[in-house]
């Protein structure tokens, strides 16, 4: 009865959130209007925003709990950065792929190694290697604590992707969302289906998350069994 609760619960998050990302989108690509300088280009800002702000928030977590799986050696800590783990690495896929299309226009080409972009690229050979570490380790304690300690190390890398407009040259924008001085510099009419592909993309991250944690749960609690 608990578990058909959760899997309701669950079915009604995705639901929303794919439905909150949907209007998002239409109202992001469709119905929101060019920017005065980038055109419609702006438009690709309503994917690679919100993919790019939980491509580090993802690690962010998986660092944190990784820590905490090394000071307690509770096993849930474990399943939880391993759970995010591709999910994280999806995002910051999505982040290169729209960061790339959006800088074509932008900066006239599809890349380059500015210290956004490099370090940005880093974090999915982070991602990446702890899958494949994942992937080629058996004994559950010890891939546990290689993994927990990797994410850990790779975590210095999410202040660099962060800063990294601010401590390099960068062609690359700082942050519209917020300025120094308070307020937005992004026009209201684009604020709207900004914020509300970030609450699309936030519910989907969880409800993602959730899935995944559940279902390596239930693969330990079938392998004790």
């Amino acid at each position: 009865m608990k578990i058909k609760k959760i899997e309701i619960l669950l079915v009604f998050l995705l639901i929303v959130s794919l439905a909150t990302t949907f209007v998002g989108s239409y109202i992001g690509l469709i119905s929101s209007p060019p920017d005065s300088k980038q055109g419609d280009a702006v438009r690709i800002m309503y994917i690679h925003v919100p993919t790019a702000m939980w491509s580090l928030m993802a690690y962010t977590i998986m660092a944190l709990v990784s820590f905490i799986y090394l000071w307690t050696h509770k096993k849930i800590f474990h399943l939880i950065a391993n759970a995010i783990a591709p999910i994280g690495m999806i995002f910051t896929i999505l982040c290169l792929i729209t960061g790339s299309i959006w800088g074509k226009p932008m900066w006239g080409t599809y890349w380059t190694w500015d210290p956004r972009l490099t370090s940005e690229l880093i974090l999915l050979f982070i991602y990446i290697a702890y899958l494949a570490i994942n992937i080629g380790l058996e004994t559950l304690r010890r891939k546990a604590t290689i993994l927990a300690v990797w994410t850990v190390i790779g975590a210095v890398n999410i202040p660099i992707i962060k800063f990294s407009v601010t401590w390099w040259h960068s062609i690359h924008q700082g942050s519209s969302m917020i300025k120094k001085g308070g307020g937005s510099a992004i026009d209201p009419s684009m604020q709207t289906p900004l914020y509300i592909m970030i609450i699309g993309i936030t519910l989907l991250f969880i409800t993602l998350s959730l899935i995944n944690i559940l279902r390596l749960i239930n693969e330990e609690k079938n392998l004790k069994a």
